[in-house]
């Protein structure tokens, strides 16, 4: 009787029996979650406190989308560090930008904008801090192209290589449409991002101060549909997301109640169903947060 009621507990999952994975395991495991879904998947994971790490396609190219405003970011809090302005200073907020191909203006699609109440705000000025704020936590578009004016792309790239990033490439601002044309986009890979919030979390990106107040910031993020979606309420996600016609992204640090945390991305690109594709990454943040905890 003992056994059988030991293999009922066993067949139902009961934890008291479960053996932890081992990482092979795990990435087998979610190989097989993802093979599920029509695209094309990258997985960077990184425990901070064991090292121990999961890649999946880590070093593949994908179309960056919003991931690249993290970059921007970190590039706005060095060049405040430098000394080239103060994060309150106030600067104006317009609708006109330069196409990086000649140089011609262009504007943006309010419609296109995560963040439509920025365009209120045009002919206004905001802090350089609050349009930071804004392009991390709501996407503003408008907001990354006025930090991108301010910071220009070259640099932003630039700190990257000098943090060991060598794949993410910050080339323009949002909707530069004959840059696109002429395939000139934002790309990155999985393994970069990783590589940039370990940096981040480890408090050694510009300052211990200044990584404290990026956190922060990114711990307000309000699309939550993927790393965060089937985690614990107790469970903290300082991340950046990003979004564009079959593109899903998300990438960031996930603080655990114990004092645990973890670096997680998960990049997506050729989803013929967006939906399915955030609920799969969703389930394989489930695994990781299982796995880790």
């Amino acid at each position: 009787m003992k056994h059988l009621v030991y293999y009922l507990l066993l067949g139902m999952g009961f934890p008291c029996f479960a053996q932890k994975p081992t990482i092979d395991q795990l990435r087998t495991s979610i190989v097989s979650k993802l093979g599920q879904i029509e695209g094309d998947f990258a997985v960077a994971f990184k425990d901070l406190q064991t090292q121990q790490t999961l890649f999946i396609n880590e070093k593949e190219n994908f179309h960056a989308a919003s991931t690249m405003k993290t970059p921007v970011m970190m590039e706005v809090f060095r060049q405040a560090q430098a000394g080239k302005f103060n994060l309150s200073d106030s600067i104006l907020v317009k609708n006109e930008f330069k196409s990086i191909v000649d140089g011609s203006p262009f504007k943006l699609d309010i419609s296109d904008d995560s963040a439509d109440d920025m365009y209120k705000k045009i002919g206004s000025k905001m802090t350089i801090y609050d349009l930071t704020y804004q392009m991390m936590i709501v996407s503003s578009n408008l907001a990354t192209n006025i930090l991108i004016d301010l910071v220009d792309a070259k640099k932003a790239n630039q700190f990257m290589r000098e943090l060991g990033a060598k794949d993410i490439n910050v080339l323009r601002g949002v909707e530069d449409t004959k840059a696109f044309e002429k395939g000139l986009s934002n790309t990155t890979t999985a393994y970069d991002l990783m590589l940039i919030f370990e940096k981040i979390a480890q408090k050694k990106v510009v300052s211990p101060t200044a990584s404290d107040k990026m956190i922060q910031i990114l711990l307000d993020q309000k699309f939550n549909e993927i790393i965060p979606a089937q985690l614990p309420s107790n469970v903290r996600v300082a991340h950046k997301t990003g979004s564009i016609t079959g593109v899903r992204h998300d990438s960031g640090i996930v603080y655990l109640p114990n004092g645990k945390a973890y670096v997680l991305v998960l990049l997506s690109k050729k989803l013929t169903n967006p939906e399915a594709g955030v609920k799969a990454m969703a389930e394989v943040s489930e695994m990781i947060y299982n796995f880790v905890k």
